[in-house]
């Protein structure tokens, strides 16, 4: 079964690109350079940033579902990123390099499975997990820190 790992829009966040520090502090957003790689998990690019590039740390709701599993996580997305990852039976990088939780949810946005896997085997995870006929789509965290990492569904 083929699989479609899909970052987030970065329409969603231009709006906040070149803001100062004190205008993004004011939406509950902070401004960060990476210092690191990995250490800095893009979640548009679906990329690690470079030491050196800029990211902004926000709230965002991941799963705006109507049900119990609604949901809401701290995430980071580079700064000037504006072409979402959208990639078929490949999983990225960024998720490759880490421990993650898989969650498979429903139509109704109710969780039917989860997983935890190291993200160098996530590929045949994602496959066992969308194979259920009941499961729409996953929801893929850094199992550590529980931030979302991006959604997968059929390809």
């Amino acid at each position: 079964m083929s699989f479609r790992v899909k970052g987030l829009e970065a329409d969603q966040f231009v709006h906040l690109y070149g803001l100062s520090d004190e205008e993004l502090r004011a939406q509950g957003v902070l401004r960060y350079r990476a210092d690191s790689s990995p250490g800095f998990p893009d979640r548009i690019e679906m990329r690690d940033a470079q030491p050196g590039e800029h990211l902004l740390l926000l709230n965002h709701e991941h799963l705006p579902v109507d049900s119990p599993y609604r949901s809401n996580h701290a995430i980071f997305v580079r700064e000037g990123a504006r072409k979402a990852y959208d990639e078929i039976d490949q999983v990225p990088a960024v998720m490759a390099v880490r421990q993650l939780s898989v969650r498979a949810f429903d139509d109704l946005g109710m969780m039917r499975d989860a997983a935890l896997v190291d993200g160098r085997e996530a590929a045949t995870m994602f496959e066992r997990l969308l194979a259920d006929p009941a499961v729409s789509y996953l929801h893929v965290h850094n199992a550590a820190r529980g931030c979302y990492s991006g959604r997968v569904e059929r390809a």
